[in-house]
């Protein structure tokens, strides 16, 4: 369920399967040869690299023999040989392997300077990054997580909930990015989802927020509608990996187009006039989040909830100005945006989450997640959460360490914005290579950072980053590493 994907799709890390040539989705725009070139570096690359440094070395060995082979050879030829001649050859031959090993040196040198000169310009794990008037304390955050756990099924957070936040960010994390929070109660997942469509819900969210805040973490929330994806079970309901009936607490769902998501029931398409209140409804929940304190909103436009949703070519086929060609797919997620910006002010990160493929053939894929980035950048987003899939079922995932990572790095690239990578990030030092590499500006710990609250100061040990550097809580110091 790590990163806010529900009990239908789950997380795209849970997804198993070996095809990795993937016919049906076109990798054009990667600067890796394939998929498979994209993994973590760790004992198994250290020990290629190891083997290839031993290689290396032999064959050094072998060419430093042959010399010596060669000169002990002209040392015997004949007094009749012309020694002058052997001289030049022998000294041509030799000062020729010096000048390019000597050559080699130095290009190796100025290239390994330049790496590391490029590689002290990027920021570390630990650097904070500022986005308008909001400084976080470093770019190790928390992903917004479905906890289903509103057993009340009133959208209202509870004790677990400030458990669950506030422990993350006395952990260290610098962004605690709350769970996919409905703007409607028809646009919960589940019945148990958390929400902000009502006045009412604001004081149960203040506690939670001035925790994370007291902390030392920034509080963002993630604002979603799940559109055709939306009434579905939890462990808390049942029904899990279906529709919950109505008369179990379900409701009927809405979509752009009333096409379903695998199983589910049969969504209703919306008109015109609907989805110009659901741009209200998303500006009134960014408002209540000011009111409870939040200091930065993140809206849900991946994983197949509802903006997602319009934004699928395979999903959307509606005729009119929010179908058709990307402008219009895109149209409903920018005046959302445009909205939740005049609501909250300048001085307020706004993130967008998008998934940058769906893994269909036809389907929305980086190409068009590029150019959506250039357009968001254009209308005042401050970072792109990337994440992939969940939009349509029954496609083929190549789930392994960093496989998300070449879809932050591209978007990075090529649209010019910041970006954030996720997706089966465990390690501390295959987060710092994300970041080290120019890859994406911040790494979201997930299901890691479900088994331990306190992964970013576990990951500043291992990394070498002194306690007195470290997140910690004036309360924890004592028991630091």
């Amino acid at each position: 369920m790590a990163d806010n994907d529900n009990a239908i799709t789950r997380d795209n890390d849970e997804t198993s399967g070996e095809d990795l040539t993937h016919g049906n989705f076109d990798f054009r725009g990667f600067d890796v040869p394939d998929l498979k070139a994209v993994t973590l570096a760790g004992a198994s690359d250290k020990g290629k690299r190891d083997r290839k440094e031993k290689a290396k070395g032999g064959d050094k060995a072998k060419t430093k023999d042959k010399n010596k082979a060669k000169s002990r050879k002209a040392s015997k030829r004949g007094s009749d040989e012309n020694a002058s001649h052997d001289d030049v050859s022998n000294v041509s031959g030799n000062d020729s392997n010096n000048t390019q090993e000597r050559h080699g040196e130095t290009v190796g040198s100025t290239m390994n300077k330049k790496d590391t000169s490029a590689k002290k310009d990027r920021p570390g794990l630990f650097t904070p990054i500022t986005m308008r008037a909001v400084t976080v304390r470093n770019r190790i955050w928390l992903p917004p997580m479905c906890t289903y756990s509103a057993y009340a099924r009133d959208g209202r957070p509870t004790p677990f909930h400030y458990q669950h936040y506030v422990s993350r960010a006395f952990g260290g994390f610098g962004m605690v990015i709350a769970e996919a929070t409905a703007v409607a109660p028809e646009g919960r997942i589940s019945p148990c989802d958390l929400g902000l469509w009502e006045d009412g819900q604001i004081d149960s969210w203040r506690w939670i927020v001035d925790g994370i805040r007291e902390a030392g973490a920034v509080a963002a929330v993630q604002l979603n509608h799940a559109g055709r994806k939306a009434s579905t079970g939890c462990f808390a309901v049942g029904y899990e990996g279906q529709s919950v009936p109505q008369e179990a607490g379900g409701w009927p769902t809405v979509a752009p187009s009333d096409i379903p998501f695998g199983a589910l029931n049969k969504p209703r398409a919306l008109s015109v006039d609907e989805i110009h209140g659901l741009v209200g409804a998303f500006a009134a929940a960014a408002g209540r989040a000011m009111a409870a304190g939040f200091q930065a909103v993140e809206i849900h436009a991946a994983h197949g909830y509802l903006i997602s949703q319009f934004l699928d070519p395979l999903i959307n086929e509606r005729g009119d100005e929010y179908g058709g060609d990307l402008t219009g797919r895109s149209r409903f997620l920018i005046e959302v945006v445009d909205a939740v910006r005049g609501t909250v002010g300048d001085s307020v990160p706004v993130l967008v989450r998008v998934s940058a493929t769906d893994w269909a053939a036809g389907g929305w894929d980086l190409d068009q997640t590029i150019v959506l980035a250039r357009m968001l950048k254009e209308h005042g987003v401050d970072l792109v959460d990337v994440s992939t899939g969940g939009m349509v079922s029954g496609v083929s995932v190549p789930v392994k360490p960093n496989y998300q990572v070449p879809f932050a790095e591209q978007i990075k690239t090529k649209a010019d914005v910041p970006v954030s990578a996720v997706g089966l990030i465990t390690k501390s030092k295959q987060a710092a290579k994300i970041l080290s590499r120019g890859e994406a500006d911040v790494v979201e710990i997930g299901r890691a950072a479900l088994r331990d609250p306190y992964w970013p100061l576990r990951a500043a040990n291992k990394l070498g980053v002194p306690s007195s550097e470290a997140p910690y809580a004036p309360q924890y110091v004592r028991g630091a590493y």
